[in-house]
C-alpha cells in the first residue's frame, strides 16, 4: 500500500482510493505506471524506463505512455502538473511524499541502449504487464548474478557508447545536424496588448493571456516558453491585442517565425459580453484563438507537402455535399474522394475526409447491413493508416474518436478523444465525443460536465449545437427535464434540422406535463426523420452500461407517450 496526498494505491487489489474513500477507476497500464512513479518518488524515471517496465518485450509508441500520464494527472487532480512533473529531456518525477510499502526501484532498470519504438496497432489490447516485483533478488546468489550481469552490461554499454559517439562525430563532420534531432517546437506567448489603456481591458487581456498560455502548455508535443526571455529562443512567437466595444470583445492574434520574420498564422475572435458572464468571456476568447492556433501548429508540424491544391478543393466540395445530408449527395461525395485517393493514395487529408464520409453514411442509415460493415472496416483501415503515417495528426485522432464512438467502442474512444485533446485542449468535437462515451458508460454527471466544458470553449462554433443536445440528453437521462429543455431549445435554435433533438425535447415536455408542446415537438421530429419508431430511434446498446440502458428506456417511454409510434 502506497499513500500520498491523501490517496492510497493498493497494488494487491489494483485499486486507487481517493481521499474521500471512493475507488478511482484506472486502466491496468495506467495503474502500473502510477505504481512505478509513486514507488520511485523523488527519482526521475525516463520514458524508456517506464515503457520497458510497463510493456516488457513489447514495442509501443510514447503515445501510450503519454495517455497513462494524462489519466494519472486527471485521477489525482494534478491540473498544474505539480505531482507528476515532466523533467525536460529526462522523463517524469513523482513529487509527492510517499509512505507505506518500500519503494520499488528494483522494478525499473536503467536503459542501456534505446530502441526505436514502433506504434502498437490501433484498437489492439495491450499485453498484460507481468509482476515486475518478482524480479527483485531475495538471496545472495541471485544478487551476485545480477551484479555480474550489470558489470558486463556496463562494459558493453561503454563500448557501444564509444562506437556511437565516434559515429556521431564522423557523421556530424560530414553532414552537420544529421545525427541530432531537434527538440519539441517551442512557442512563446507574449502578453496580449491593450490598445485602449483601459484598466478593465488590461486586466481582461492579462487573464486571457494566462488562459491561452495554460492551454498551450497542455499540448504534449510543443514547449511553451516564459515570455520574459522567450522571444529570441522560440521557434514561433504569438502576439495579440484585445479591444472592447459596446457590442463585443475582439481579440486579434498572429504567430511569427522570429528567425525569418514570416507571419505563419493570424486569427481574430469576438465574444458578445451580453451573452455570457466574465469567466466565460475569458474562456471563449482564449479558446477561440487557442483552438485555431493549435490546429495551425499541428498543420505546420504534420504538413503534407505532397498535398495538391486540387485535393483541398475536392475535400471542400465533398464536405459541402455531406452537409446536405441526402443519400444522393453522399454518393457524389464518396465518388469524389475515392477518385482523389486513387490519384494520391498517401494523402492523409483525403484519407480522413473519406473515413468521416463513410461513417456519416453509417450513422444516417443510408447503407444496408453489408454495406455498413464494409464502410466501417474501410473507415477504420484508412484512419489507422493515417495515424501510422502521422501519429500526432489532430484530424485523424478526432475522426478516429468519432469512429470508435459510432461503433460502440467506448473505452477506446475515450483514449482516442483524449489524444486529440492532448494536441488541441479546446477541441469541442473531441469533448463532445468524450461526453457521448461517458453517457453510454453510465457516467451522466461526468458527461454533463464535459458538455458544459465544450460550451465554455465554444469551438468550433459550427458544432455548438452538438454539445447542447448532449447536455440536454445527459439531463434527461438523470430525470432533469426542466434543466434539459433550455439546452435542447438552444440546440434547435442553432440547428433545427436534427429530428433527434425535437424528439428529446418532446420527451422533456412530456415529463413536465406539457402534453401539447410534447406532441408538437414529436410531430416536428417525425417530419425531419420520417419512419422513426420506438424500435429504430434508440442508439445501439452494444457495450453500453445497464445504467444507461435503463435510463434510455425511460426516455423512450416518454417519447412513445408523446406520439412516437411503436413500429
Amino acid at each position: 500500500m502506497l499513500r500520498f496526498s491523501g490517496f492510497e494505491l493498493d497494488s494487491e487489489r489494483a485499486e486507487l482510493l481517493a481521499p474521500d474513500g471512493r475507488t478511482i477507476r484506472l486502466r491496468p497500464k495506467t495503474l502500473e505506471i502510477l505504481r512505478l512513479l509513486a514507488g520511485n518518488a523523488g527519482r526521475v524515471l525516463s520514458k524508456q524506463q517506464l515503457m520497458e517496465a510497463a510493456w516488457p518485450n513489447v514495442h509501443v509508441g510514447e503515445d501510450s505512455l503519454f495517455q497513462c500520464i494524462r489519466e494519472i494527472r486527471t485521477a489525482l487532480g494534478d491540473d498544474k502538473r505539480q505531482v507528476v512533473r515532466a523533467i525536460s529531456g529526462r522523463g517524469y518525477l513523482f513529487q509527492a511524499e510517499v509512505t507505506g510499502a518500500q519503494v520499488t526501484e528494483a522494478s525499473v532498470t536503467e536503459v542501456a541502449a534505446p530502441v526505436a519504438p514502433e506504434i502498437a496497432p490501433l484498437g489492439q489490447p495491450e499485453p498484460a504487464a507481468p509482476d515486475t516485483t518478482a524480479a527483485v533478488a531475495t538471496t545472495s546468489e541471485p544478487a551476485k548474478r545480477f551484479f555480474d550481469f550489470s558489470r558486463r552490461r556496463i562494459a558493453f554499454a561503454s563500448v557501444a557508447g564509444l562506437v556511437i559517439l565516434c559515429t556521431a562525430v564522423a557523421v556530424w563532420m560530414l553532414r552537420p545536424g544529421l545525427m541530432f534531432a531537434r527538440g519539441p517546437t517551442s512557442i512563446a506567448v507574449m502578453p496580449i496588448a491593450d490598445a485602449s489603456n483601459d484598466p478593465i481591458v488590461a486586466q481582461m487581456a492579462a487573464d486571457v493571456s494566462g488562459r491561452l498560455t495554460d492551454g498551450l502548455a497542455k499540448i504534449e508535443n510543443i514547449r511553451v516558453l516564459a515570455p520574459e526571455t522567450a522571444a529570441p529562443k522560440a521557434d514561433f512567437v504569438v502576439k495579440g491585442e484585445l479591444q472592447k466595444s459596446e457590442q463585443a470583445w475582439t481579440i486579434r492574434t498572429r504567430m511569427t517565425n522570429p528567425a525569418t520574420g514570416e507571419v505563419t498564422w493570424t486569427a481574430s475572435y469576438q465574444v458578445n459580453p451580453a451573452d455570457t458572464d466574465l469567466q466565460m468571456q475569458q474562456s471563449r476568447l482564449a479558446a477561440g484563438v487557442g483552438h485555431a492556433l493549435a490546429l495551425r501548429i499541428n498543420e505546420l508540424l504534420n504538413g503534407d507537402t505532397r498535398s495538391a491544391a486540387k485535393n483541398k478543393v475536392v475535400i471542400e466540395q465533398a464536405t459541402a455535399h455531406i452537409n446536405q445530408t441526402s443519400p444522393e449527395r453522399f454518393q457524389a461525395a464518396q465518388a469524389m474522394l475515392e477518385k482523389a485517393l486513387a490519384e494520391d493514395p498517401g494523402n492523409v487529408e483525403v484519407q480522413v475526409a473519406l473515413a468521416a464520409l463513410l461513417m456519416r453514411g453509417v450513422q444516417m442509415v443510408w447503407l444496408n447491413p453489408a454495406e455498413r460493415e464494409v464502410s466501417e472496416s474501410k473507415a477504420e483501415a484508412l484512419l489507422q493508416q493515417t495515424l501510422r503515417a502521422k501519429p500526432n495528426y489532430i484530424p485523424a485522432h478526432e475522426a478516429y474518436c468519432r469512429f470508435l464512438n459510432a461503433t460502440n467502442q467506448f473505452s477506446a474512444s475515450l483514449v482516442a478523444c483524449a489524444r486529440a485533446l492532448s494536441l488541441d485542449p479546446w477541441n469541442g468535437i473531441a469533448l463532445y465525443h468524450v461526453g457521448l462515451a461517458q453517457i453510454q458508460t453510465g457516467r451522466f454527471e461526468d458527461a454533463l460536465a464535459t458538455f458544459k466544458q465544450a460550451d465554455r470553449f465554444d469551438t468550433p462554433q459550427v458544432s455548438r449545437w452538438t454539445w447542447m443536445i448532449g447536455a440536454g440528453w445527459a439531463n434527461m437521462l438523470m430525470g432533469r427535464a426542466e434543466d434539459a429543455v433550455p439546452w435542447l431549445q438552444k440546440s434547435i435554435a442553432i440547428t433545427a434540422a436534427s429530428g433527434r433533438t425535437h424528439m428529446l425535447l418532446a420527451a422533456a415536455y412530456q415529463q413536465l406535463g406539457k402534453i401539447d408542446e410534447a406532441r408538437a415537438a414529436m410531430q416536428k421530429g417525425r417530419e425531419l426523420r420520417p419512419g422513426s419508431t420506438v424500435r429504430n430511434v434508440p442508439t445501439p446498446t452494444k457495450n453500453s452500461s445497464p445504467t444507461y440502458i435503463e435510463a434510455a428506456e425511460r426516455i423512450m417511454q416518454l417519447m412513445a407517450a408523446a406520439g412516437l409510434p411503436e413500429s
